[in-house]
């Protein structure tokens, strides 16, 4: 595992923490992992609500580059984002959020399976993966248009458009705005009120809400599909490329 995702347990509630800040909680494949885990061993450890936080200042600026092209270079996503993508997608237990500052690229498309987002008035939300010659993921192509419409999310995914939290809760992904020293008080408190819900009617409303997990998964695939492909463009190389002078 890894020390840059921390897992705690208050009684119902589990919070699943990147740890990373010094490089704005990128993730990487090991922090994948342990985050998924979190998710997948939930419901064994009697967890009826999950809590994803980051830094004090930023939530999660995507995948660490290195981990990423690395991953890339072997003709995909790699395995344990696919791996932490499904948990999303296939968690029974619900998921809150807490997010202050940036959301980048996966850091905002994860925020599309919780069912309450709390974010600080400073959050952004953005999803570069156009500009980086690639496409969406984490069935964020399925999800967006059904949360803001096909315009909102297409100036979103495609355009590259940022959201700010008041942008973002008026899209359907953030459900309350705070200021950014009471958003972990404010998404635990979501969260202990959600975990002491009859689990039973919890679990059944939110399957009934949601969906099976099939067609969500199915995207996620068909997704990763497009993006192995994409990988091997022209475009993405030279996107890749420019980005990693740029860093420079």
């Amino acid at each position: 595992m890894t020390d840059l995702v921390l897992i705690t347990d208050d009684g119902p509630v589990r919070t699943i923490r990147m740890t990373r800040p010094d490089k704005k909680n990128a993730l990487t494949m090991a922090m994948y992992d342990a985050m998924a885990e979190g998710i997948e061993t939930a419901p064994k450890a009697n967890i009826r609500c999950l809590l994803i936080g980051g830094a004090p200042v930023v939530f999660c600026a995507g995948n660490d580059i290195g981990d990423f092209l690395q991953a890339a270079m072997g003709g995909g996503l790699g395995a344990p984002i696919l791996r932490f993508l499904y948990a999303l997608a296939r968690s029974d237990t619900p998921l809150v959020a807490a997010v202050q500052g940036n959301a980048v690229g996966v850091g905002t498309t994860m925020l599309m399976h919780c069912d309450h987002v709390v974010a600080s008035t400073e959050a952004r939300l953005s999803t570069p993966f156009v500009s980086l010659g690639l496409v969406p993921e984490a069935a964020s192509s399925l999800i967006a248009p059904r949360l803001m419409g096909h315009a909102r999310a297409f100036s979103m995914l495609v355009m590259g458009k940022p959201l700010n939290a008041a942008e973002a809760k008026d899209a359907g992904i953030v459900n309350t705005i705070v200021a950014p020293d009471a958003v972990e008080a404010e998404a635990m408190k979501a969260a202990q009120h959600i975990a002491i819900l009859p689990p039973q009617a919890v679990t059944a409303s939110r399957r009934l809400m949601r969906g099976t997990p099939e067609e969500i998964v199915a995207r996620i695939d068909a997704e990763a599909d497009q993006f192995k492909e994409r990988l091997k463009s022209a475009e993405a190389q030279a996107a890749f490329t420019a980005f990693m002078t740029r860093k420079r």
